[in-house]
């Protein structure tokens, strides 16, 4: 017999599975603590309604047709306050209307108009509009709030109204937008908006008195309006504002 050992087998080699750990799988693969996320992720969709799809029309259309530019002035609102404080009960108690500010700012921009009509001018026709409508009237919207959100219904032919007038048309339609009677015609218009009222101190004849002032914003289509002409709109309206007695005489 032959004193050499019989040839060893070739060990096998590791299989992968054996040759390492398996990766976790995502589910083990978590810090201490963490916690999948609680409570449902459920979703459902309600079609808009007919004036809700009206408003965004509108203020699309206004967005890819209009070259829209704003300019800003600076009222003081110490005299029209004054004036509101004076007549707001007398007015009341004769008509049943309460007197605000948006009936005086709303007058003062029918009678600016007068000197600036592009202000209520728009341009109308084929591929973007060749031609200027210059309006005899005036339509003015006002912004309202509803449980729904906020409307801006429209003030029809405000230039044949006084200030009672205007006031009395705003607190109707008002009462239409909360008892949900507006209709897509009462919707149509341009748009007024007041900023907010803050005491600010200014310069009086030398002086630096504290008054309540509010920013006026005139945002418009520069197709149609030039800034020299926004500015002597804005101007005009201030004018109106701070000495209440020129609506008088306008």
């Amino acid at each position: 017999a032959s004193d050499k050992e019989p040839p060893k087998q070739p060990k096998e080699a590791p299989k992968p599975s054996e040759s390492k750990k398996s990766a976790p799988k995502p589910s083990e693969n978590k810090t201490e603590g963490s916690s999948s996320p609680q409570g449902g992720r459920g979703e459902h969709r309600v079609k808009m309604n007919r004036m809700r799809l009206r408003i965004a029309e509108r203020l699309k259309q206004s967005q890819n047709t209009a070259a829209s530019l704003t300019t800003f002035n600076e009222v003081d609102m110490s005299s029209i306050m004054q004036f509101r404080k004076l007549y707001k009960d007398d007015v009341l108690k004769k008509t049943g209307v309460k007197l605000g500010f948006m009936s005086a700012f709303s007058r003062a921009c029918v009678l600016a108009m007068r000197d600036v009509p592009a202000v209520n001018a728009s341009i109308e026709g084929p591929n973007g509009g060749d031609s200027i409508v210059y309006r005899d009237y005036v339509d003015i919207s006002v912004a309202v709030s509803t449980e729904k959100g906020l409307v801006t219904p429209v003030v029809r032919n405000a230039e044949t109204m006084d200030l009672i007038g205007i006031e009395k048309a705003i607190a109707d339609l008002g009462k239409k937008a909360r008892d949900n009677k507006l209709t897509i015609e009462d919707m149509a218009g341009a748009v007024l908006g007041l900023h907010a009222i803050k005491e600010k101190p200014v310069a009086i004849d030398g002086k630096v008195e504290i008054r309540p002032m509010m920013y006026l914003a005139l945002t418009y289509d520069h197709r149609l309006l030039d800034g020299r002409e926004a500015v002597i709109f804005l101007v005009k309206v201030k004018e109106y504002i701070e000495d209440p007695r020129r609506m008088l005489l306008g």
